[in-house]
């Protein structure tokens, strides 16, 4: 068990905690059987062994938690496309840029797509432009395919948004091509990657910080914050805070439960308040 969660932190930062240490054996049931192996013994043996990294990553993948439904927190969704409408009312001239950080399946960056598609933009406004990461090769295969099974589907997602945006493929159901090409998925580590190249204005990292030490989420907030244009917008998940971590973010006024990116020119105003 030990070797196995250390091995986790190392290739991810995340850690398991004490009490939560029968997710292992419980995701690594699948990998037992497909490698014909009768005990996590042996898998470590192997994991030993072995001289290259194809099983480990294996592992990891394993135990990622991948937990994530269509439309997740729908109210602070709703809240971030107000946000974005604001800043291109303001800066027109240019393209919007949000990244969705531990995507997982691409639930929540498909969730983006269509928010913005639905409420419009305004006129002569570009839809912005959405960078999905995951650490999981496995999760982005799947995101990149778009097709979810029936009980995925339900999560979160309205009929009618099924029926305008998916298609049926046998017993799941896919999404469209042209939902697809809205966002651009890519595998990034958060704790070991340099983050998508160019400047955001709105980070989404919800739900990822917490399988993370408090020195590791410093270092993660040292790098969503230099992807970030000053002023851009931070959303964390409804457990997480900056608050005692780093001094890299602020509340946001305009936009309750946000964080702004400190701008360093006091100057520059943000149209986030």
């Amino acid at each position: 068990m030990n070797l196995i969660s250390a091995l986790l932190e190392q290739r991810t930062g995340q850690q398991i905690a004490a009490n939560r240490a029968w997710r292992i054996e419980t995701a690594l049931k699948p990998l037992l059987r497909e490698k014909g192996l009768a005990s996590l013994d042996q898998l470590v043996a192997q994991l030993v062994a072995t001289r290259t990294g194809d099983l480990g990553d294996q592992v990891v993948d394993a135990l990622l938690n991948q937990e994530t439904s269509f439309f997740r927190d729908a109210a602070v969704l709703d809240m971030l496309v107000d946000a974005t409408r604001a800043l291109q009312a303001e800066t027109p001239e240019r393209k919007v840029r949000i990244w969705s950080s531990g995507c997982s399946t691409g639930q929540e960056p498909l969730s983006l797509a269509m928010l913005f598609d639905e409420g419009g933009m305004g006129e002569g406004l570009a839809a912005p432009e959405i960078v999905a990461t995951d650490v999981s090769p496995a999760a982005l295969t799947r995101a990149r395919a778009g097709r979810y099974s029936q009980f995925e589907i339900q999560r979160g997602l309205p009929v009618r948004r099924m029926m305008t945006w998916f298609d049926g493929a046998g017993g799941d159901w896919a999404a469209k091509p042209e939902l697809l090409r809205r966002i651009q998925f890519r595998q990034q580590n958060l704790t070991a990657d340099a983050p998508p190249p160019g400047k955001f204005d709105v980070v989404l990292c919800r739900n990822v910080l917490l399988y993370f030490s408090q020195d590791v989420r410093r270092q993660v907030f040292g790098i969503l914050a230099s992807a970030l244009r000053p002023g851009g917008l931070l959303v964390l998940g409804a457990g997480e805070t900056v608050i005692g971590l780093t001094d890299q973010f602020k509340p946001c006024d305009r936009f309750r439960g946000f964080y702004r990116a400190i701008e360093t020119s006091p100057a520059r105003r943000s149209a986030f308040g």
